[in-house]
């Protein structure tokens, strides 16, 4: 099975949740900046959510991909203010014909004061123990 990890994160909370995923499947996290060239199992697909949405450069990644490119996508993110960045990926991914999993993960993500610390150790033992159930 081949898997791939990528993310936008502009305060460094979706490149910690990447990294424990990697750990996890052993597949290298990389920014959206990467596009995916080779036919892929299973996407892990995560983001922040910055005034109420997801980034532009994440909705442009989204654009690219094909049912042919991905056969599935399971999205993480974080959050401080709105419940999750999930829906909002989830429906553009839906959009290209995607197949989503149902099953998705998100922690607070700090935002000044609000929520600080996280995603916090305890949210990250929470990601990997959710990945290890969907591998």
């Amino acid at each position: 099975m081949t898997i791939a990890i990528r993310y936008f994160s502009k305060f460094g909370h979706s490149a910690k949740m990447a990294e424990v995923i990697s750990q996890v499947t052993g597949a290298k996290p990389e920014t959206v900046a990467q596009p995916i060239n080779e036919p892929v199992d299973t996407l892990y697909l995560g983001s922040g959510v910055f005034l109420g949405k997801i980034s532009a450069d994440m909705v442009s990644f989204i654009k690219t991909l094909t049912p042919e490119k991905v056969k599935r996508v399971v999205c993480f993110g974080s959050c401080a203010i709105i419940k999750s960045p999930v829906l909002q990926m989830r429906s553009l991914l839906q959009a290209q014909g995607i197949n989503v999993d149902e099953r998705s993960f998100t922690c607070k993500g700090s935002m000044g004061p609000l929520h600080a610390g996280h995603p916090n150790a305890q949210d990250l033992e929470n990601l990997k123990q959710f990945i290890q159930k969907i591998n």
